[in-house]
């Protein structure tokens, strides 16, 4: 009969595995050197936190893209310091234990490191001089409302140290709205940036910053924020995570949900799991060492050496057992008459003749005479199965002084005769019990061989008997489970009798008018040691109140009826090949992980193979050694984070900012604090019809369509709306700043040498698409 498949393997087919990507922004190969420098063309620079975009503004493409990081290493053999810059930095591993950034958060706080950044731009610039300026206009982004200090040093670096004419800052959300818009384009303008996200509305080209709002999150709190969502998640993960691994899975996998309530609420049903979960696969190696592998007579070899050692170490043992209770027995025999040589003493004398034997007291003596006792019975009584070498064994040889007179022996034969008693004591106890195990073992196969001729005669009839008696002790099972479940709530009426028992007990105490209380009040004075009219125990079934008190027959059976199932359990699964480990009732009381949110938000839409692997018998050792275990054990599962992490933008409490998200500031804007009209004519309604997007985050999918929906929502019905995003959103900031350069709206935008000189730092053109002077 074939064997039948498992639920599972047919029914949920490997899922995709994503690998996880160590690659960084930027590329591998040699940064180049332009070929077309002029002088007086002015130098856009892209001065993002994360990535630096420069280039002179007479090609349409920036000439260098590179991230913003450095790093200094010191060559012992020339004894040099050496800065690497940029992409050159990912070169060699080496590097990247010192790579260092100049800013922290959206601010510059290492103005050396940003010296050697604009040398190494104007380098690759191929800038030329012959009085020892730089003679080009210098075009540079800046934070929205740039700090005084900032600007200020940026000042002094750009005109004193390289003796420019001329700059000019802008906001880098402004210039990609001028690169896609005609300059005098009223519209809302979306930045996301790597430290923050901003919200400027533009009319007629200029942006409004008296009612630009700035959100603190961006690119890099997003992936913050990954990293510790998967570190509660997979706490025990074997591999760390860096920024490049949390950096590139938000990139890939992370997308803005159209509507993330309703989507959250879903996302862990099977079948929505089943497309939106992700899989990557962290780096493992899995080797098999065959080398290590030992031959079977090796392993026969070493399986009998450890037989041996094992049998050794019982000798021993029973060796340390016998002279053990030699010892208790010589005590006991003198203890014993002690008692009896002073039992006409009064209790006060021969209390104290024990204690100069070291005992506190009579109680303290009879404690230890009672434990004595038990260990001897216990000896006397005791199952070894390992008594092969009493076999055939003669009494006179091997306890030649059992059965002589101690009148007749010196006292160290004495004592060598209680040992030997002793040792004949246990071994004719073991021969009992081999007795009484040899006969349970001939009843036992007798019994086997009736049920294997019954299987041979009649499989089908077999199977149906032994499937009818293990339901009938799961039934029982089961009832005696919500019997033992009954006893939590006092409510209940097995509760109630538990109750009565312990009032019956304690009856004797209060007011019972029974003939045995009626003894006990008046012998008010008697104790539980000393009270003649104490006879509770010498009935077995005296005790049977304190097991229904504690519940301990209904655990006992509980017990017997789990062995039972598990024994008939065991004969199906050998014997009977319709019946399978997911049949047995362990696999039926076992939780149902489809219905677990925990196992499929952390293992995805499949079961637990670990599970699996133990329902089919394999060893700990074994589970934790699979090399689909090991593999699985680097996996992560991405479901909820793909759309929580890109939330914070429009709900930024999810990351724990006390700030207003996208859609809630940008009603705020264009239903309160512009004109607030949606009719031709009107701020709100010219700003509601060119919503612009642009920044890293803007590649996230979904963006778009999220803010067309929520716009769509607290806008008056009838207003256009028309939402749109930037054409490159990294690099359109460049192009904005190249389009702006070459146009006439830049000519009177730039700060000279002279005018800074002469009104100071304070001082700054307005020119629309950077920030107002607030003097």
């Amino acid at each position: 009969m074939p064997s039948k498949s498992k639920p599972g393997d047919e029914q949920y087919p490997p899922q995709d595995v994503h690998y996880l990507k160590d690659i960084v922004i930027g590329s591998n190969e040699p940064e180049p050197f332009y070929g077309n420098y002029q002088a007086d063309v002015p130098i856009a620079i892209d001065l993002g936190t994360s990535t630096w975009r420069v280039g002179l503004t007479n090609s349409t493409e920036p000439n260098n893209v590179f991230p913003a990081v450095i790093s200094r290493h010191r060559d012992r053999k020339l004894s040099k310091t050496l800065t690497i810059i940029g992409n050159d930095v990912y070169s060699d591993s080496a590097l990247k234990s010192t790579t260092k950034t100049p800013y922290d958060g959206p601010l510059i706080t290492n103005w050396d490191y940003i010296e050697s950044m604009l040398d190494y731009s104007f380098e690759h610039l191929s800038v030329q001089s012959t009085n020892g300026k730089v003679n080009n206009p210098i075009i540079m982004t800046e934070p929205l409302t740039c700090p005084y200090n900032q600007r200020k040093t940026m000042y002094e670096l750009l005109f004193e140290a390289y003796q420019i004419p001329k700059v000019s800052f802008g906001l880098d959300s402004l210039f990609s709205y001028y690169a896609n818009s005609n300059g005098r384009s009223t519209g809302l303008v979306i930045g996301t940036g790597n430290e923050s996200t901003s919200i400027i509305p533009v009319l007629d080209g200029k942006g409004m910053l008296s009612q630009a709002k700035r959100i603190d999150w961006g690119g890099d709190q997003s992936q913050q924020y990954l990293s510790k969502l998967l570190s509660l998640k997979y706490p025990y993960f074997p591999n760390k995570l860096n920024v490049n691994h949390t950096t590139n899975l938000f990139k890939d996998f992370c997308y803005v949900s159209e509507n993330y309530q309703e989507e959250l609420e879903h996302i862990l049903d099977m079948d929505v799991l089943e497309k939106k979960d992700v899989v990557v696969q962290a780096p493992v190696e899995i080797t098999v060492n065959n080398e290590n592998k030992k031959s079977e007579e090796e392993l026969a070899r070493q399986a009998e050496k450890r037989k041996e050692q094992g049998k050794r170490l019982q000798k021993q043992a029973q060796q340390k057992r016998i002279e053990k209770l030699a010892q208790k027995q010589e005590e006991w025999d003198y203890y014993s008459k002690l008692k009896e040589d002073n039992a006409d003493l009064p209790a006060p004398e021969f209390e104290s003749l024990i204690m100069r034997d070291g005992f506190d007291d009579l109680d303290d003596f009879k404690k230890y005479m009672g434990s004595l006792e038990r260990s001897l019975k216990r000896a006397a009584h005791a199952e070894d199965d390992g008594g092969d070498e009493d076999e055939d064994m003669d009494p006179a040889k091997a306890w030649p002084l059992v059965d002589i007179p101690d009148d007749q022996l010196t006292p160290d034969q004495i004592k060598e005769k209680r040992k030997q008693k002793l040792l004949k004591a246990n071994a004719e106890a073991r021969e009992r019990n081999k007795e009484l195990k040899r006969q349970e073992q001939e009843e036992q196969m007798l019994r086997e061989e009736e049920e294997q001729r019954w299987r041979d005669r009649d499989l089908d009839d077999w199977s149906t008997t032994k499937k009818v008696e293990l339901a009938e002790l799961i039934s029982k099972f089961k009832d005696r489970q919500k019997l033992l479940e009954s006893m939590k709530d006092r409510k209940s009426a097995a509760a109630q009798q538990r109750m009565k028992n312990i009032a019956d007990l304690a009856n004797d105490e209060t007011g019972s008018t029974s003939a045995a209380s009626r003894k006990r009040r008046r012998n008010a004075n008697t104790t539980i040691d000393n009270d003649p009219n104490d006879t509770f125990g010498t009935n077995d079934d005296d005790w049977n109140a304190y097991r229904e008190i504690s519940n301990q027959s209904v655990e006992e059976e509980l017990e017997e009826l789990n062995k039972g199932i598990l024994a008939i359990e065991d004969k199906l699964l050998k014997y009977d090949p319709t019946f399978h480990h997911e049949d047995t009732f362990a696999a039926a009381t076992t939780f149902d992980w489809k219905n677990s949110v925990l196992h499929k938000f952390v293992h995805g839409p499949r079961p637990n193979i670990t599970i699996e692997m133990q329902a089919e018998g394999l060893s700990p050792e074994e589970i934790v050694n699979h090399p689909e275990i090991i593999r699985k054990n680097h996996q992560i599962h991405l479901n909820v984070e793909r759309i929580r992490v890109p939330e914070i933008l429009f709900q930024p409490t999810l990351g724990g900012l006390d700030q207003a998200g996208i859609t809630e500031i940008s009603s705020d804007l264009l239903r309160r604090r512009l004109d607030g009209v949606f009719q031709p004519g009107g701020q709100s309604y010219a700003m509601a019809n060119d919503v612009f997007i642009t920044g890293g985050l803007a590649l996230l999918p979904g963006f778009k369509n999220r803010i067309q929906r929520d716009f769509t929502q607290f806008l008056p019905t009838g207003t256009p709306l028309h939402v749109r995003a930037a054409k490159d959103p990294l690099l359109d900031a460049w192009h904005g700043m190249y389009k702006w350069a070459n146009s006439d709206d830049s000519k009177h935008a730039y700060v000279t040498k002279a005018e800074f000189e002469e009104y100071g730092p304070e001082y700054i053109k307005e020119h629309g698409l950077g920030n107002a002077c607030i003097i």
